[in-house]
């Protein structure tokens, strides 16, 4: 399972001397309960420091960025609370250097408060502090609805939500991938730009796949971690029919692997899956990539970089494994339906029950006994969200959509991992995909997040977000 790190968030508040300045002590109390009830943690700022604990003027901005500064790697993202009004001046020096995401949350007015002494107009002021952010090119997320109270069930997703543009944001601003062997000459869909990535942030690091296949031969079957990668393996998926000695070879690329990761400190990878390993090693590593993808280290295959990218959002967003899957197959006449599917590099969880390796169908064709390691197995039934990304001209443009993989049946003769997809308007999104140049495979990943990733892409990132629907 893919370890969770809590996200922990600096707490800001504004005020407005001539409004109700109260407030901001009750906000402090507020806020602070709800982001612990949503199951988050948080720092504040001492409530001596300035008056009330909150900021307005240009002074207050300042002592507070000095207090971020002081705390520096202890948050992942600001969430700044407006109980009045609140001053924007106060607000932009606050916040302009903090470097992290920053959610503006603005208080409601309630009927029968609406005199002097108790109005907030949170609601007007709003408009102030993103209009000043925007003028400083100060990205920040504002989430509907435009005002919400703190105690609501609205709050509390607004805060989940801006917990995974967070991880999201602050996960994918600087990873590493690997990349295991070249491109093959057949599969032009996979071409990426290296130059285009290191400017988002994204570095590649490149091995040749003949380093890999030296290292597997060289490695010996008594090697501690090669005996418990099989023991790994053995309780990952059903594993009853693979020769022994093709399990070994399977645990030996796995064991490499781990130590390119470690090595590289490699957050993601994508592998030239075929056809050396097959002719060579005599083996398929699709359950080598469903196994790594299952503890968290991403992993695609066919040097896919761009679906492995996308998977690592995915992953960031949901806490839980993404996968690498083809657009494969039509499901009958149901226009808003497809199957989509890969040989096995799909993680366990998301799959209805264990997998069982077999030889590779495909491989078994022309060369029996050389395919062991396909992963076979049905996706089950979740929320999905599935994206993709290409690299041209220099930018770094993704789709993101969302739909369902649903319990629909695939006869028993379909071979590989694959699940019935649902998606809203099919036929159309795909049109668009194919005219933007995106490529036979997309990730998904389990829940809903197309507002987070839109919202960390666009405001955070500064990826280009092609629009799917028409």
């Amino acid at each position: 399972m893919i370890p969770k790190k809590k996200t922990k968030f600096a707490l800001f508040f504004g005020n407005r001397g001539f409004m109700p300045e109260s407030l901001a002590l009750e906000a402090r109390t507020e806020v602070s309960k709800a982001v612990t009830d949503a199951g988050y943690e948080f720092i504040i700022m001492d409530e001596k420091a300035t008056r009330y604990g909150s900021v307005e003027t240009r002074e207050e901005g300042r002592i507070y960025a000095q207090w971020l500064k002081e705390h520096e790697g202890e948050y992942d993202g600001v969430i700044l609370s407006m109980p009045n009004f609140s001053n924007e001046n106060g607000a932009v020096l606050a916040l302009e250097e903090c470097g992290k995401p920053i959610l503006i949350q603005a208080y409601p007015d309630e009927i029968g408060k609406m005199g002097f002494d108790q109005r907030r107009d949170a609601y007007c002021g709003k408009f102030s502090i993103v209009d000043v952010f925007r003028q400083y090119r100060v990205p920040f997320t504002a989430l509907q609805p435009h005002v919400v109270h703190p105690s609501t069930e609205a709050f509390a997703q607004n805060v989940r939500d801006f917990a995974a543009v967070c991880r999201v944001v602050n996960g994918m601003r600087k990873f590493t991938i690997g990349c295991f062997g070249a491109r093959t000459t057949e599969f032009k869909t996979v071409r990426f730009d290296e130059i285009t990535l290191q400017k988002y942030g994204i570095t590649v690091e490149t091995f040749d796949l003949s380093e890999l296949i030296h290292r597997v031969q060289s490695m010996k079957d008594e090697r501690p971690e090669v005996v418990a990668k099989r023991l790994i393996l053995l309780n990952y998926s059903d594993c009853s029919n693979v020769p022994d000695d093709k399990l070994t070879i399977i645990a030996k690329i796995s064991v490499v692997l781990d130590d390119y990761i470690a090595e590289y400190h490699l957050q993601a990878l994508s592998l030239r899956c075929w056809s050396e390993l097959q002719s060579i090693l005599g083996v398929t590593p699709c359950v080598i990539l469903s196994e790594l993808n299952e503890r968290g280290i991403v992993a695609s295959c066919e040097i896919d970089i761009c679906t492995a990218i996308n998977m690592y959002s995915l992953q960031l967003a949901a806490e839980e494994p993404a996968a690498c899957l083809d657009w494969n197959n039509n499901y009958g006449d149901d226009l808003d339906k497809a199957i989509l599917f890969h040989c096995g590099p799909v993680a366990q969880s998301l799959m209805e029950g264990k997998g069982t390796v077999t030889d590779h169908k495909m491989v078994a064709k022309t060369a029996p006994g050389c395919g062991w390691g396909s992963n076979e197995g049905r996706i089950r039934s979740f929320p999905m969200t599935y994206s993709n990304c290409i690299t041209e001209d220099g930018m770094l443009t993704f789709y993101v959509d969302e739909g369902e993989f649903t319990n629909d049946i695939i006869e028993d003769g379909f071979f590989g991992c694959a699940g019935v997809a649902q998606i809203p308007d099919l036929q159309n999104k795909l049109l668009t995909m194919g005219r933007g140049g995106f490529r036979h495979h997309t990730a998904v990943g389990v829940g809903h997040f197309k507002s987070v990733l839109y919202e960390a892409f666009k405001y955070y990132l500064g990826y280009e977000i092609l629009e799917l629907e028409r």
